[in-house]
């Protein structure tokens, strides 16, 4: 009961975390495209974000082994107030240098303190889950996982809308601070509540267990890689741009768009065990990671078809209808691809090195963050819109082709022992 309590204070963090997460992520966005950024500017604001991802999950992951993620947690919440309140001190009179500059050193905080909570709630699941085919918890554990991830991108998505509401109503600087006061006051109640580590590994973490994987853990990172760089390739700069500069929708609407697709695809990621009843223990996950992988290949393809200059003679409010449907279905079907693929990477690993492993796909899912986001920057200004969606198809095919090789029938190592 005691890691249950443990557990919730660290879920309870890595909600309100979330929140300031996506909201940082609108304000900058936003706020900088009004100052003159362009859309590769933009895209440069968040690269550091996504490259201190590779290096945080890594190391991360080893410090949650080694010392528990108590440290990695709460390393993450001060982190994260420290890089708002560096980014409040940023100036429009500024060199365009110096700003970019000073933006993208916050956004490495920034990107530094997200994953190392997310790798602490994330590793928490197994530890506070008995997982055991023969007993039923397999599916226990599918649902605390699809839970878990589907409500952190529910509320990163209230977080867009935060954003935008506090861009509009208060500022950019002044809506840092609110935010950097809120989660000040869940770390002193976090320092107070969690005395005990979670996840610290029973014994020695050695260097060369940082890339020593086994072949599941190994492939399903790889699909990691490109599927989130299928995303974030038209869906970081593009999408936002396009909706503001291409139909002019304001700062607020582009806003709360963005926050209920969030919303709407964390609420579908939790409802996935439903969805997917079939789904009980790794071999019928990487199933279901090929049929959702391929599926969703399709679609990006389509839209990118349907949205090309002169094929279809779309009008302006035609093309809105047909992106924000064309969005709506890549959501739902990347919700399931994602929800199967967190629940797979906590199958294949055993309770005394969930973190290690953890941190490893994570780190994974931050390099195809960091590519799709440069990307999506660079294909907009030069290709438009198109040309993004074009390369999420491509990527997706790739993702497609790796889950292929995932196994259908489970090993006998880390996803039959047990958690603890």
């Amino acid at each position: 009961m005691s890691d249950r309590r443990n557990y919730a204070a660290v879920t309870a963090a890595y909600w309100a975390f979330t929140l300031t997460d996506g909201a940082l992520r609108m304000l900058v966005l936003l706020h900088f495209h009004r100052l003159g950024f362009t859309p590769v500017e933009l895209a440069f604001l968040f690269l550091l974000y996504e490259a201190m991802g590779i290096v945080t999950n890594l190391v991360g992951g080893w410090i949650g082994a080694r010392f528990g993620l108590r440290l990695t947690l709460f390393g993450g919440l001060g982190i994260q107030i420290a890089a708002l309140l560096l980014l409040s001190r940023v100036s429009p009179d500024w060199a365009m240098a110096l700003s970019v500059a000073w933006v993208m050193t916050a956004q490495a905080l920034s990107g530094v303190a997200k994953d190392l909570t997310k790798m602490s709630s994330k590793s928490a699941v197994k530890l506070v889950v008995t997982e055991s085919t023969a007993d039923g918890t397999q599916g226990l554990l599918f649902r605390w996982v699809a839970l878990l991830t589907g409500s952190k991108n529910a509320l990163k998505g209230v977080g867009f809308f935060l954003g935008g509401f506090l861009l509009s109503a208060v500022g950019f600087a002044p809506a840092l601070y609110l935010m950097a006061a809120m989660l000040a006051v869940v770390l002193v109640l976090r320092l107070a509540t969690l005395k005990t580590d979670l996840g610290r590994a029973k014994e020695k973490i050695r260097g060369r267990e940082l890339f020593s994987k086994s072949r599941e853990i190994n492939l399903l990172s790889l699909a990691r890689v490109f599927l989130f760089a299928s995303r974030d390739v038209w869906f970081v700069v593009g999408v936002p741009i396009f909706l503001s500069s291409t139909l002019g929708w304001d700062f607020y609407a582009v806003g709360t768009f963005m926050a209920v697709w969030v919303i709407g695809y964390g609420m579908v990621q939790a409802s996935v065990p439903g969805l997917l009843r079939r789904t009980t223990d790794a071999a019928t996950g990487a199933r279901a990671a090929r049929v959702w992988a391929g599926l969703l290949a399709v679609i990006p393809a389509a839209l990118a078809l349907a949205l090309s200059p002169g094929l279809l003679g779309l009008s302006g409010g035609d093309t809105a209808v047909v992106l924000i449907g064309g969005l709506l279905l890549f959501g739902v079907a990347f919700a399931v691809n994602s929800a199967v693929h967190s629940y797979l990477i906590v199958a294949y690993s055993d309770a005394d090195k969930v973190a290690l492993n953890v941190g490893f796909y994570y780190m994974a899912n931050a390099v195809g963050r960091l590519g799709g986001t440069l990307l999506s920057g660079v294909l907009y200004q030069v290709a438009g819109l198109t040309a993004t969606l074009w390369a999420s198809a491509a990527m997706l095919a790739v993702a497609f082709a790796v889950a292929l090789a995932l196994p259908t029938v489970s090993p006998a190592g880390p996803v039959a022992r047990g958690g603890s």
